[in-house]
């Protein structure tokens, strides 16, 4: 089977030991298959409650941790994982599975795909995902510009999920043009825009950090349902466009 980076994974047929490396996967494989995920990073947060070895952050898994784990099959995402922790891990004689959506249809078909290389059939919820984001945008479009830290200031720049996110929730992305995926920006510069978006992660941007910074009106969103793909899909539409109605 090949990945979303088209290298071939050498899947076993039976797979029932999973490590994931990316929270949005984690969420993804524990909601669909309680008990099939036996590690994952510090950072994984959904769903609540989940009982399995930590092995460290996206930046910095423990390879030792993870190889001891002895998964059938390791999901990793290509921005969130680093390349040289991928290949210790393959070197070490595990499968690796590389996700890498850049758009929402495109996360739909890599989910599809990741589940179906961890022997599991289509969820419902990414059946009701499907549905929710099926429908175009039809209405009045924005300019935003989407700032993701600070101290630099940095903000989402060309083909990110994130971006196509917006886009299919009517707003344009006033960097979408930029060589780089997230790059620094410097506020004296800004290009025209009427809404700043500021999610609460990775910075946790609030009411009373960030907003200040800017003469548009913002919105505050959830960083989960504005960047992960996974099952928050199912609701990420509907609640992102209430919290985005605020500005």
């Amino acid at each position: 089977m090949y990945d979303d980076l088209g290298l071939l994974v050498a899947v076993p047929p039976d797979v029932r030991r999973v490590v994931s490396l990316v929270p949005s996967l984690t969420e993804s494989v524990a909601v669909t298959a309680p008990g099939l995920l036996v590690g994952a990073t510090d950072w994984c947060s959904h769903p609540g409650g989940l009982d399995v070895e930590r092995v460290r952050g996206t930046k910095n898994p423990s390879v030792e941790r993870v190889v001891a784990l002895r998964p059938d099959l390791v999901l990793a995402n290509a921005e969130e994982n680093r390349l040289e922790d991928l290949d210790a891990l393959r070197a070490a004689g595990l499968a690796v599975w590389v996700t890498f959506p850049q758009t929402v249809p495109d996360a739909l078909v890599s989910l599809d795909r990741m589940l179906t290389a961890c022997r599991l059939g289509r969820p419902s919820w990414l059946v009701t995902a499907s549905d929710a984001w099926a429908e175009p945008w039809v209405g009045a479009r924005r300019r935003a510009l989407v700032p993701i830290w600070r101290r630099p200031w940095m903000a989402v720049g060309s083909g990110t999920f994130t971006g196509d996110v917006l886009s299919r929730l009517g707003i344009d992305n006033v960097l979408a043009e930029d060589p780089e995926r997230y790059p620094k920006v410097d506020l004296k510069t800004l290009p025209a825009h009427d809404l700043v978006v500021l999610p609460d992660e990775p910075y946790a941007f609030s009411p009373t950090d960030g907003p200040e910074c800017f003469a548009a009106p913002s919105a505050g969103v959830s960083g989960r349902y504005l960047t992960w793909y996974g099952p928050s899909l199912a609701e990420a539409r509907d609640v992102l466009l209430a919290q985005l109605s605020t500005a």
